[in-house]
């Protein structure tokens, strides 16, 4: 009876981990997306967990958001109040982020004192574990980069930022499908191999949505499916797709992202007719083409609607929807086989 307790709190402490990253990669987007990132200006690592409570503390935190380059080019003038609304989103951020760490660590330290986990889980949640102080670390370097001499943040660090939350919440996931077994359990069939091609795939296409994001690529050109009346734009050659520019032209990147997004549609459409379609059990597939059609559907509408910033936060979280739905195909896959 215990065990089935203890099961039963190791199975809703992943579950509650993987909802709360979720819901840490939303408000990241939103904070992103409303130009919040910046507001507040230190790493504040074992302060801050409460918010500005009086008229002094507030222009305290306003001031030295007056000192960065983001108030003196753009938000010059920005009025306290409007300040308090974009240091909402930021502080929220941290906050979630701060819960998840301690969400995550208290119960993986008493899972490891009581021995209720196996030795492979004790090393590969410390891993994880590290991953999470990586990414709390990259969440400052990320904005540090805003606050001297540019008005935004690189988007190289915005992009790892992203892809390690990306890659926590997979490893997350795969632990949760897992939470029956001792150890991760996986095999490495033509299929499975195929399926983990494919998550490969999607975080590469969410680290350029994140360089498209934080070049603000998006901007310049929001026709589809023509780049204001031709497939390649007039400011594109070629000859450097491989260069640095697809890396930091804006142009280039939003194009990246486009072929990208179509040669993901063409691989996983070939992929069913050819390959998941003669499955005998191809209900653990349908999830993955639902997911991608709606995120390819969000994708053109949040460009052709000029960004708007509900529909780009709801493609952001339409690409979360579609790993996850691929990481449960991959073991939903396995189970089958296993069963087999």
């Amino acid at each position: 009876m215990q065990e089935i307790k203890q099961n039963k709190i190791y199975f809703y402490w992943l579950l509650t981990c993987c909802l709360l990253l979720i819901l840490l990669i939303w408000v990241g987007g939103f904070t992103r997306l409303t130009g919040s990132g910046l507001s507040i200006t230190k790493w504040e690592v074992f302060s801050g967990l409460l918010p500005p409570f009086t008229h002094e503390k507030w222009l305290e935190y306003f001031n030295l958001y007056k000192e960065i380059p983001e108030y003196k080019k753009i938000n010059y003038g920005m009025t306290l109040d409007e300040f308090k609304v974009i240091f909402g989103w930021e502080y929220g951020h941290r906050v979630i982020a701060r819960f998840l760490v301690l969400v995550f660590l208290i119960p993986y330290l008493y899972f490891c004192y009581k021995e209720k986990i196996s030795s492979f889980y004790k090393k590969f949640f410390g891993f994880v574990f590290l991953l999470f102080l990586s990414q709390g670390f990259m969440g400052w370097y990320m904005v540090k980069s805003g606050l001297n001499s540019d008005i935004d943040v690189s988007h190289f660090r915005l992009a790892a930022h992203l892809s390690l939350a990306i890659i926590i919440y997979c490893l997350l996931l795969i632990a949760f499908f897992n939470h029956k077994e001792n150890k991760i359990k996986l095999s490495f069939n033509k299929n499975s191999k195929i399926l983990l091609i494919m998550i490969l795939l999607l975080i590469g296409q969410i680290v350029w949505g994140a360089f498209t994001s934080g070049l603000n690529a998006g901007l310049l050109y929001q026709t589809w499916p023509l780049m204001n009346g031709k497939f390649i734009a007039d400011d594109i050659n070629m000859l450097n797709i491989f260069s640095s520019m697809s890396l930091t032209n804006p142009s280039y990147v939003q194009l990246i992202h486009r072929l990208l997004a179509y040669f993901i549609f063409v691989l996983f459409i070939f992929l069913y007719f050819f390959k998941f379609r003669k499955l005998k059990n191809k209900k653990f597939i349908y999830p993955v083409y639902f997911a991608l059609f709606i995120q390819i559907g969000l994708g053109i509408l949040t460009l052709i609607s000029g960004l708007n910033i509900y529909l780009a936060s709801m493609h952001q979280m339409g690409s979360v929807l579609l790993i996850t739905a691929v990481i449960y195909a991959l073991f939903s896959l396995n189970n089958d086989r296993n069963a087999n």
